[in-house]
């Protein structure tokens, strides 16, 4: 299983303008983010290959995964480090047979400890709950009581990932419950100084 933890950083088009897309990144990676994954529900496919690339080409300068969200083709096509898909998406074993043993692919599981029980015996990298908090970027997502994450942490042996208005005064809590990794959005992205606020959050894990 790979040693998945701390910072997960999501990227936003709406928070992270394109003349400022990689340099942005850059500094949260300076900060102290572990994993990117690629975020664009847009259906411009060239510019999504062409940001996508260009990211991946600065995670692998930095050595921090890069994911892709919902697109196996595209994290295939530019040799991403995996995917995150979620109940919508590809399915685990489709992705796992095209990416191959070595990727890492993450599960969305929302407030559902059976599917996050599901998806670790289907091989899933990492497993992932929330929202935990009120989320500006999906105000409608489910809400997931920190007890699931407690709960998951007893049973489960793939990293446990958080995520869902996640900020650094709210993460202690998450992970002291169980989660290996905080993922974040509107929380880093948001935020002016983004290399300051990634440390603060990267902080929360040295407790």
């Amino acid at each position: 299983m790979k040693n998945l933890s701390g910072l997960y950083a999501i990227t936003d088009n709406k928070l992270l303008p394109f003349e400022k897309f990689l340099d942005t990144i850059e500094q949260a990676i300076i900060g102290g983010v572990k994993i990117i994954q690629y975020r664009d529900k847009s259906l411009a496919h060239q510019r999504r290959f062409e940001q996508a690339q260009a990211l991946n080409h600065l995670c692998k300068k930095y050595q921090v995964p890069l994911l892709i969200n919902d697109d196996v083709v595209l994290a295939k096509k530019i040799g991403a480090d995996g995917v995150h898909i979620g109940k919508d998406d590809t399915d685990l074993a489709t992705a796992r047979a095209i990416l191959g043993d070595e990727a890492i692919i993450g599960v969305s599981c929302y407030n559902k400890l059976s599917l996050a029980e599901k998806a670790s015996s289907a091989r899933a990298s990492y497993v992932a709950f929330g929202r935990f908090f009120k989320s500006h970027t999906k105000p409608e997502a489910v809400l997931c009581r920190v007890e699931i994450l407690r709960k998951a942490r007893q049973t489960l042996h793939c990293p446990i990932v958080a995520i869902g208005g996640i900020t650094p005064d709210n993460g202690a809590a998450l992970i002291k419950a169980g989660a290996d990794c905080l993922a974040v959005i509107e929380g880093l992205f948001g935020q002016k100084e983004v290399t300051m606020t990634a440390q603060r959050y990267a902080a929360l894990f040295d407790k």
